[in-house]
């Protein structure tokens, strides 16, 4: 492991950064959303406006990527997303807020698509899960301090935002002096929306799901918690169990799916899902420390969903299908991340902050159902199916090279 830090410690360093500052930013507009009233819905808009700029970015990256290169890339995305922060200090106009958060999520999924496919392209066959698993932890640990920054300070002027740029900013440094060999250009591939939806529906279902429900939490849990009484340093850590618990959630995730059917897992999951989203509901005056347990026990369970349903359809699609079958994980969750949030949003606004958790467990029961009448053949299972965790850090932090380039994207670096 310390061999893979040093070799590709410069792209690790850029994803904790980028990730530090994304969930920053996020957690801030949704405070000061709260702050200045109507946040459910307002919040819910922003979120679903950086997943819908994330979807486009998948496009505009690859096309980026093909014409200019990685690192003029993902330096032209930093310095764009820097500017885009800082322009949030002009004005508090809600359609001004909705335009930068598109611009913010397509040039970070370019950013994203930068790294991944650099990652995957120079990793060796025999180190590529080492490589991602790093580069996983790198993401969770860049979104607890993007959380813990704002419970050191409490901050939610235009300093809040000069460190998310600052975030930004530095990110570019470490991607600019690195001596990491350059990957080759990314290709495109075609998505089979039919065959997917024929072949993997419980896959798909509950990516979608998993987009519902990690929109929602990234864009309307601070929210629900500053409704609940809880401060600003307070609000960031509450964020911040839940995504460390996500972390720790991938060990014996993966140790599980290994060994037990994938679609009864997902059940599972989903029901124990649904019982604490409805007790994080319903019991609304616990004290902090009861609010933090059923957060970590929430994030700790929604974070196996995207990992679970990423396994299930690669087991059951050919290699050669892979790369096709990222980008329609890629489009299913962005779907699900931008209607969730504004499903939720619309129901915390009228209804009450309740609401939010409600919301995430009716989707887990949908889901549970779907998956439980919904069986698959087996005539299509594949041996040496991938199991990427992926981290979904802004409600998509997976590019079109998430699950396929596991097992094919370093082919030209080592033939």
């Amino acid at each position: 492991m310390l061999g893979l830090t040093r070799t590709f410690g410069a792209l690790y360093l850029a994803t904790l950064l980028m990730q530090l500052g994304s969930t920053l930013l996020m957690t801030y507009l949704a405070l000061r959303m709260e702050a200045d009233g109507g946040a459910g819905l307002k919040g819910g808009a922003l979120m679903a406006a950086n997943s819908l700029g994330m979807i486009l970015g998948a496009k505009l990256g690859s096309r980026l990527i093909a014409g200019v290169g990685h690192i003029r890339t993902y330096v032209a995305c930093a310095g764009l997303i820097s500017a885009a922060v800082l322009s949030h200090a002009f004005t508090a106009e809600l359609w001004f807020w909705l335009l930068l958060r598109v611009i913010v999520g397509m040039a970070m999924m370019c950013q994203l698509m930068v790294l991944e496919s650099w990652l995957n392209e120079c990793a060796q066959s025999h180190q590529r899960g080492r490589v991602l698993a790093l580069y996983m932890v790198a993401s969770y640990v860049g979104m607890m301090l993007g959380q813990l920054v704002l419970t050191a300070s409490g901050e939610l002027g235009v300093l809040a935002l000069i460190g998310v740029a600052m975030a930004f900013s530095l990110c570019l440094v470490p991607v600019a002096l690195t001596r990491s060999m350059h990957p080759a250009a990314m290709e495109q591939s075609a998505v089979a929306v039919r065959l997917f939806i024929r072949r993997v529906p419980q896959s798909l279902m509950t990516v979608l799901v998993s987009g519902m429900i990690n929109g929602s939490f990234f864009g309307l849990s601070s929210i629900f918690a500053s409704k609940h009484g809880l401060s600003t340093s307070q609000v960031g850590l509450f964020m911040a169990v839940a995504i460390g618990a996500g972390l720790l959630a991938q060990l014996p995730l993966g140790l599980l799916s290994d060994r037990l059917p994938r679609a009864s897992l997902i059940r599972g999951v989903a029901l124990l899902l649904l019982a604490a989203c409805l007790t994080m509901a319903w019991l609304p005056d616990m004290p902090l420390t009861g609010m933090l347990l059923l957060s970590a026990t929430v994030g700790f369970l929604q974070f196996c969903l995207y990992p679970l349903g990423v396994a299930l359809a690669n087991d059951n699609i050919e290699p050669q299908l892979r790369v096709s079958l990222a980008g329609m994980l890629l489009l299913t969750f962005g779907v699900g991340a931008c209607v969730g949030p504004l499903l939720a949003g619309v129901l915390m606004e009228y209804l009450g902050a309740a609401w939010l958790y409600l919301f995430c467990a009716a989707s887990a029961g949908i889901l549970t159902v779907a998956v439980s009448q919904q069986r698959i053949s087996g005539a299509h299972l594949q041996e040496g199916a991938p199991l990427h965790h992926q981290p979904l850090p802004n409600g998509i932090a997976s590019s079109t090279v998430a699950v396929a380039e596991l097992e094919e994207g370093c082919g030209s670096s080592q033939q």
